[in-house]
């Protein structure tokens, strides 16, 4: 795949400083393309009109690739100010383009820094990319606060899971306005955490016809009643009352495999870890089938263990974007 490794390296060892560029503001418009009946009520989004702000940040040397900061208003107004504003960051391949536009969702730490190597790497491979800064990570994060996305808290995190979804949908109506974007290739990858958000978001927005997932899966609380780390906690729950089927309603429109069958009719491609010690294999197969029995690939690893086979995965992952 080219410049696979020689773009994870650019970014790595240092990226050069972008020439001065004027700041670029302007407005787009999303609007549903149909009634939404088919989405889950909590993520449709209604027309929605926002201004962004995009500014120059760095240029890759040799490669071309230019990287610029986004801001937009979310859609959702959140009761922190500073998580009002989504942040992103842009990956333009050079050259004009019709280039394939990718949303990229990161892991649990929320670091950017397996997003920013991917998305190197798509733009290398002349693949647009915008990686979302999700709800109360980074700049989004309230100064002194502690709020994180997932909290033991679950009203929040639905709200916040809301909001990520809505915040992606509008990240798509963003690219979709490019000019150096093909309108008919939106994508939309996300890895362990971003993996779960990504098919909330892909199941919720019919611009998106290709999905992958790495380390992800579906049927969350099926896979973990038995999960050995999960049982204390279980075990808590069910003295006071929390049931498997009380939770498997609490969380259902967080579960990938509420709304799965979406999925069917778009191209998707899924990553996994037969060993995988936080996201269950038993998750992964559920959402494979029930979304079709697409394409997956199974890795030898285990969840933090699958980054020894990053450049592999990434190599597919980028095939199956560039795929016509």
């Amino acid at each position: 795949m080219r410049g696979s490794l020689a773009a994870l390296l650019l970014l790595a060892v240092g990226m050069a400083n972008a020439e001065p560029g004027s700041v670029e503001k302007g407005r787009v418009t999303f609007k549903p393309l149909d009634d939404q009946a088919a989405i889950p009520e909590r993520y449709r989004l209604a027309e929605y009109t926002f201004d962004y702000i995009m500014t120059p940040k760095r240029e890759l040397p040799v490669s071309g690739i230019t990287i610029a900061d986004l801001t937009f208003p979310s859609p959702v107004k959140s009761p922190h100010e500073s998580n009002n504003t989504v942040h992103a960051e842009y990956y333009r391949p050079a050259g004009k383009g019709p280039f394939p536009g990718v949303i990229l969702l990161d892991i649990l730490d929320g670091s950017q820094v397996v997003s920013r190597g991917l998305a190197s790497m798509f733009a290398q491979n002349d693949i647009a990319a915008l990686i979302i800064q999700m709800p109360y990570y980074g700049p989004r994060r309230p100064a002194g606060e502690k709020i994180r996305l997932l909290s033991p808290n679950i009203n929040q995190t639905m709200d916040n899971i809301r909001q990520t979804v809505l915040d992606n949908r509008c990240g798509v109506a963003w690219l979709e306005s490019r000019p150096e974007v093909n309108k008919k290739k939106l994508g939309i990858h996300g890895t362990s955490l971003g993996s779960f958000m990504g098919a909330l978001t892909a199941e919720s927005e019919p611009r998106l016809t290709r999905v992958s997932l790495l380390l992800g899966g579906g049927g969350l609380v099926d896979a973990y009643w038995e999960h050995p780390q999960a049982k204390p906690l279980l075990a808590a729950l069910s003295t006071i009352g929390i049931t498997r089927d009380v939770m498997k309603a609490a969380i259902a429109p967080a579960d990938p495999i509420t709304n799965a069958a979406v999925l069917k009719d778009k191209r998707l491609l899924m990553i996994a870890a037969s060993r995988d010690d936080v996201v269950p294999p038993a998750a992964a197969k559920t959402l494979w089938e029930a979304t079709g029995k697409q394409k997956i690939i199974w890795l030898n690893a285990t969840h933090v263990g699958a980054a020894l086979f990053l450049f592999e995965a990434t190599n597919q992952i980028v095939k199956f974007f560039k795929e016509d």
